[in-house]
Parts: C-alpha cells; structure tokens; sequence
C-alpha cells in the first residue's frame, strides 16, 4: 500500500486480510474519506448482525454471487452488479443470500478506522472470541448493533 499527496493505492496482495469460518475480508482502506473492503462469504453465510451507522453512510456493490439484506425492516435480494447505499441511523444486516456465496465490496464514508473490528469478527466467527467483546466497542467503530432477532425471515 502506498500513499501519496492525493492518492491511496493498493496493489493486488498488498491488502491486510482478515480470514472468517466462511469466508474472509480484504481490509483495503482503513479510516480517513473512506474505509473499503472486499467481503467473500461462503453459502448462505451471515456477513454482519443487524446494526447501524451513526456517523457514515455505507455503500455495497455485489461483485459476484448474491446477498441478502435487511434495510430497517424490508428484506432485499441483490445478485452481482446490484449496488445498496445505507444512509446513516438505518439498520441494516447483510449476508450471501440462501444457498449462494457472494463477494462484495464495501465502502464506509466518512471513513472510521476498522480493521480492527474487522479482526475481531473474523475470530468471533471462528469461535476464539465472544460476540459480547463488541459490545463496549460500539462508538468506536460506529457500529450499533440493533435486536432483530431472526433478520432473514423479518417482514
């Protein structure tokens, strides 16, 4: 990764990486106007709880596969070339849709610095840390987490 007077770049094999149960992130961009990353979930896997951003709007472009969402209520499907934009304070969820594996890329703006959650959910997925350990982070990473309790079949 290099960074110069204007511009952040990113060389194929230079992201940090962050492997989940099923799946993986590659953590590409890390606070300031943007944080992006790469997300690759195996079938029918969860990507995150459902939550909300304070401070940032939170863009997703389905690069292969499908997802599915919960936006604040409404259940979404969206297979590759779909695009959602989360506006700030909307609950949402997200994960490969059922029975398929996706690949998105996520772009969070105003960036917060979250490689760190990011390594925290690949070990709570991989059962080396409690979900609980997000909790006191929550104002940190600006991720809110919301009870919904069975998102997929909400509505």
């Amino acid at each position: 990764m290099t960074v110069s007077d204007t511009a952040l770049v990113v060389h194929p094999g230079e992201a940090a990486t962050a492997s989940l149960a099923h799946g993986g992130f590659d953590l590409l961009a890390d606070g300031g106007a943007v944080s992006a990353s790469r997300l690759t979930l195996g079938t029918g896997a969860d990507g995150a709880r459902p939550h909300r951003h304070l401070l940032s709007s939170e863009l997703f472009y389905v690069l292969d596969g499908a997802m599915r969402f919960y936006l604040g209520g409404d259940l979404v499907n969206l297979a590759a070339g779909g695009l959602v934009v989360v506006p700030p304070g909307l609950p949402h969820a997200f994960g490969a849709a059922d029975g398929r594996t996706a690949e998105v890329f996520v772009v969070l703006s105003p960036g917060i610095e979250r490689f760190g959650y990011f390594e925290r959910l690949a070990a709570i997925s991989r059962g080396e840390a409690a979900f609980e350990s997000l909790l006191p982070e929550q104002d940190r990473y600006d991720v809110h987490f919301v009870d919904v309790p069975d998102w997929r079949v909400a509505r």
